[in-house]
């Protein structure tokens, strides 16, 4: 986030003033900061810079939560009224570590809330789905400590050994 302050901006005046959409989560270690897609146009634009098919497992879990909603209207325009908080509880957050100058580094996929969830399988790949620990090893445990979730290469990266 210190892009962002070197623009004489804090945060939530830097969010109010331009386009920038992603949620701030956390900081990380080497001026590196965590941030969550909300959309789908988001997870395509991280899809697009990372070279992997985030989107679509975005679009899954998306489509998933959408149809276990359940409105409390039965007015037709009243409906979804509750859907968007009901997909900020219910799915998965994918978030994005990005660099000083907005460069994507790496790609999360946590439990919903970012709480423990044993049936969750927790993924973290680099650009290409390639290893992001030895590089970004450090920004992914602060991502852990702040959910407070153990975030170990093992269990986090779907294509290790």
């Amino acid at each position: 986030m210190e892009w962002i302050r070197l623009l004489g901006y804090t945060l939530p005046d830097f969010q109010a003033n331009t386009d920038i959409a992603m949620k701030y989560v956390c900081d990380a270690p080497g001026g590196k900061t965590w941030f969550r897609m909300e959309t789908e146009v988001e997870a395509d634009q991280e899809s697009t810079l990372m070279g992997h098919a985030v989107e679509k497992h975005f679009r899954r879990e998306k489509d998933k939560s959408t149809a276990a909603y359940k409105p409390t209207s039965t007015v037709f325009i009243e409906q979804n009224i509750g859907l968007a908080a009901h997909l900020q509880r219910q799915m998965p957050l994918f978030l994005t570590l990005r660099d000083g100058e907005g460069n994507g580094l790496a790609t999360a996929m946590l439990p919903p809330g970012g709480s423990e969830d044993k049936g969750f399988k927790i993924v973290i790949v680099g650009a290409g789905n390639g290893d992001p620990y030895p590089e970004h090893g450090e920004a992914i445990q602060a991502l852990g400590r702040h959910f407070g979730l153990t975030l170990a290469r093992e269990y986090c990266f779907p294509y290790g050994g």
